[in-house]
């Protein structure tokens, strides 16, 4: 199952969210009928985003399918296509952030670039250049908790509204969670093999910022 997913949703059961998570839904609509690799909290779950991104994640009903799911993201083949509001202007048109990923030594509800973390790759693309801000495409070649997040604000471009890694007041505080949207997914049918693409629809919440950074060149 392909989903997309709402802003503000979180992906499975934890300590302050044990219901009204993706999980849950998932369970109330399929019922048993989803994979039991990653056990009883997570059943189907094969990668997450985070809980005020919007956009698409893969979920599988049975074993088979979050295997061989599991192998293609392994292996890079699995597409996850992003797209985000950062702060200032990057002046290159497109780069690859290669710097490692490791849970913040002091604050262990966050990520930060680390020598001794794990190996961590995002490709990037500018799609516009406003006043004091910039449109982005990413494109994740590993999948590490809060990767855009943190590759982001290692450039010195954090995401608009990212409370944790970018500026805590600006004029998108009101968003409360980053301006980050998982547009599009590419993968290989677990049973078929058959090439499949999917595509969420930007919500309103980004097109509204989009809206206004556009003013500002007006």
């Amino acid at each position: 199952i392909v989903i997309n997913k709402a802003r503000g949703m979180v992906v499975h059961p934890a300590v302050g969210n044990w219901s009204g998570t993706l999980v849950n839904a998932l369970m109330y609509h399929c019922g048993e009928r989803l994979s039991g690799i990653n056990g009883e909290i997570r059943p189907g779950i094969v990668h997450r985003i985070d809980k005020d991104t919007s956009g698409l994640l893969v979920v599988a009903k049975n074993d088979f399918a979050h295997q061989h799911l599991s192998e293609q993201i392994a292996r890079h083949a699995v597409e996850r296509e992003y797209e985000a509001v950062l702060c200032g202007n990057i002046k290159e048109d497109s780069g690859t952030i290669n710097q490692p990923i490791a849970r913040h030594r002091t604050d262990r509800k966050k990520m930060a670039v680390s020598a001794d973390g794990r190996n961590a790759v995002t490709h990037y693309k500018v799609l516009a250049r406003y006043n004091g801000y910039t449109h982005a495409g990413f494109w994740l070649e590993t999948g590490r908790t809060h990767q855009i997040r943190v590759h982001a604000a290692f450039i010195g471009h954090p995401i608009v509204g990212d409370m944790v890694y970018g500026m805590k007041k600006d004029r998108f505080s009101y968003l409360n969670g980053q301006c980050l949207h998982a547009k599009k997914l590419r993968l290989v049918h677990p049973r078929t093999d058959e090439e499949m693409e999917f595509t969420a629809p930007r919500p309103e919440y980004f097109t509204e910022v989009l809206r206004k950074i556009g003013a500002n060149n007006k």
